[in-house]
């Protein structure tokens, strides 16, 4: 997956502390898989401030065998969004007229905590000359 960042994991004082190589901020579980659904949200939280920021969304590095953390489905189709209109050349002004929407619609279909519909997602690929494909993989034990 185009997003999967790779996470350290290490025991910090009874919790287990997960960092990202590639990104800022660090955040803790009770256990492994705690961290692990931990880290997604502070990834969702790192890359929505780089949407924010107008900044590109940093490409991960290989994994080399550590865990992988990537943002949720929705998530991932709003950063397609911002990376089609980056793509493009695009401002939040112009999606917003492409679409016939407020430009603040357009904040809030950006906003990777914000529940957006999979019509509006699909509608602002479309907008952008793209459209998404859904594939699935095992879960890793």
């Amino acid at each position: 997956m185009r997003y999967s960042f790779p996470v350290n994991l290490e025991e910090d004082e009874g919790t287990i502390l997960a960092t990202f190589p590639d990104l800022p901020g660090a955040t803790f579980g009770d256990d492994e898989p705690d961290a692990l659904a931990r880290a997604v949200d502070l990834l969702e939280s790192i890359l929505n401030g780089c949407i924010l920021d107008r900044g590109p969304i940093p490409d991960p590095s290989p994994a080399n065998g550590r865990p992988t953390v990537s943002p949720t489905l929705l998530g991932s189709l709003k950063i397609a969004i911002y990376e089609a209109m980056r793509g493009r050349g695009w401002r939040k002004a112009d999606i917003a007229r492409a679409m016939a929407l407020n430009p603040r619609q357009i904040d809030r279909l950006l906003d990777l905590r914000h529940a957006s519909t999979l019509a509006q997602l699909e509608a602002a690929l479309a907008a952008c000359g793209k459209r998404a494909i859904v594939e699935t993989a095992d879960l890793v034990a």
